[in-house]
């Protein structure tokens, strides 16, 4: 008699912060009692697993998607379970909560530079610990998690696992999913105390220049805002050291770095894009996410993973919502071609 074969994992499950994004473009951020106008303003996806779902579909990724987290019984719930299902992500994962709203957040992006400033109502999102997620039920090659302190009850502390989102990750692996984490950029002194537990049992860890440098202890940015590249490579490798298993990847405006846990070094340069072609930065490093996550779900050698990670941010800078200029990968890749890439980081940064 023939033996049965476990079939393949294959597709990306996401869970965490499931958000509405109600972006405003205004004239300019005021002064405290001061006024700003509001030039015009658009709904938009919102939250780890809702942005690189949905930019992951827009971009054509070829594998299953699926949603994990809680939205409320109101409008804004129905609206993602909507979009979900336009998008062909499977919610079965993605329960309704009747103890909160659903989470949103009034993004204020000046309209000269994009810069953003977040109003955000967690409802929902901390209320979920990963109740009714059966890793047992899924096929899924990878859980992404995010975003680490921005999900109330997963950060909190666990007796075994260190936090509540240690203990769910630790069930993905042993399920047999590879893991990946995102963590969210807050002012105040968490980092150290929240994110390392979770790094034991995260396979791929992706975040940004500042959030990397907050969880391992580095300055990241020199005095003038320049990127320092040692610090980043030492913020790197302190990350592994706290338990990461294969890739820390950071990326930040400048483009992307990875370093695996062999202590291979690979860099990559954002596109060159124009100020006219940015509408807005909301997303960016979920649309990078996605790109990377896409890559390392396909196997491809991780320089091809970081440029398809540039150029879908390059092409989320598009839009002022986080995913509504998420190109075809095809698409977005040709924006390097067409507008080149950035002076290179190393090794002459060093």
């Amino acid at each position: 008699m023939k033996s049965k074969t476990t079939p393949a994992r294959r597709g990306l499950l996401a869970g965490g912060n499931w958000i509405t994004d109600q972006v405003k473009i205004i004239d300019v951020y005021p002064q405290p009692e001061q006024l700003a106008n509001i030039r015009r303003q658009s709904p938009g996806t919102g939250g780890a697993p809702y942005n690189v779902l949905v930019g992951l579909a827009r971009a054509g990724a070829p594998f299953p998607l699926a949603g994990a987290g809680l939205v409320g019984q109101d409008a804004l719930g129905e609206s993602i379970l909507a979009d979900c299902k336009r998008h062909h992500i499977d919610t079965k994962f993605l329960q309704r909560a009747d103890a909160a709203a659903t989470s949103y957040t009034d993004v204020m992006t000046e309209e000269k530079g994009g810069r953003r400033t977040f109003f955000h109502y967690r409802g929902a999102n901390s209320l979920w610990r990963g109740d009714g997620l059966d890793f047992s039920k899924t096929r899924a090659r990878i859980f992404h998690l995010g975003y680490l302190l921005l999900l109330d009850a997963l950060d909190e502390a666990d007796a075994r696992f260190g936090t509540k989102a240690a203990r769910l990750l630790a069930a993905a692996q042993e399920a047999g999913l590879k893991t990946s984490v995102d963590v969210v950029s807050e002012d105040g002194d968490r980092f150290r105390s929240i994110v390392p537990p979770a790094l034991k049992y995260t396979d791929y860890l992706i975040v940004n220049e500042l959030e990397a440098g907050r969880v391992a202890g580095f300055k990241t940015r020199q005095a003038d805002g320049k990127l320092d590249t040692v610090a980043l490579r030492h913020a790197a490798g302190a990350l592994l050291q706290l338990g990461v298993r294969e890739l820390v990847i950071i990326h930040f405006p400048e483009g992307g770095f990875a370093r695996t846990r062999k202590g291979e070094d690979l860099w990559q340069s954002s596109v060159k894009l124009p100020d006219k072609a940015i509408a807005g930065t909301a997303g960016a490093g979920d649309a990078f996410a996605a790109g990377m996550l896409w890559g390392l779900h396909e196997d491809w050698e991780l320089p091809r993973c970081l440029q398809a990670g540039v150029c879908l941010a390059a092409a989320c800078l598009s839009d002022a919502t986080c995913t509504a200029g998420i190109k075809p990968l095809p698409a977005a890749l040709a924006l390097g071609k067409k507008h080149g890439w950035r002076p290179p980081l190393e090794p002459a940064d060093f």
